[in-house]
């Protein structure tokens, strides 16, 4: 064995240490940016279907009616999100014509949970030429709040925010429009 062999292969091992040190970081900085970032849930409306319509007057302007809405909260973390009860309004023009509760509940990592909800609407005191005019202009504010928890030990406080508008055909008592942000 001559003297160079030995600085040859001490200086190779410490190659192969660099190089593993290198390569570990870039795993740890690739986890750490896409499983370890979380992100807000996205709440929406899915589908709204008008369940009872009732009309104090023949020129519709005291509406009641309940609607029956599929609520998604699409989850896109590597986590579990908890989330606990929440309120969701119903607008007409701003002012609150109906509430909804969002019961609390989980949605798995990287799943979308459904589920539905029905909500009470009454225009009764509210006027407004949306109501003579057939075609009654709603929208929707709600938050629902929670925690994302990745691997049983980070827990992140999050929230989804939605807002919808929507309209419902008051002759075909049908809803029409919907888009959700």
């Amino acid at each position: 064995m001559s003297k160079g062999e030995g600085k040859r292969s001490s200086k190779k091992c410490l190659a192969y240490v660099a190089a593993f040190v290198v390569f570990q970081t870039a795993i740890i900085l690739v986890f750490a940016l896409t499983v370890m970032k979380v992100k807000s849930p996205k709440v929406r409306f899915n589908a709204m279907a008008v369940e009872s319509f009732s009309s104090n007057n023949n020129n519709s302007t005291s509406i009641n009616m309940r609607l029956l809405a599929q609520v998604t909260i699409k989850n896109t973390n590597f986590g579990h999100f908890k989330y606990q009860n929440s309120t969701l309004s119903i607008l007409y023009n701003g002012i609150q014509v109906g509430e909804a509760i969002i019961p609390r509940g989980r949605a798995s990592a990287r799943k979308t949970k459904k589920f539905n909800i029905s909500v009470d609407v009454s225009s009764e005191g509210l006027s407004g030429n949306d109501m003579n005019s057939g075609v009654l202009r709603l929208s929707s504010r709600g938050k629902v709040s929670g925690k994302v928890h990745l691997m049983k030990v980070i827990k992140r406080n999050k929230s989804g925010e939605m807002k919808c508008d929507w309209n419902i055909n008051l002759a075909t008592r049908q809803v029409e429009d919907l888009k959700c942000s």
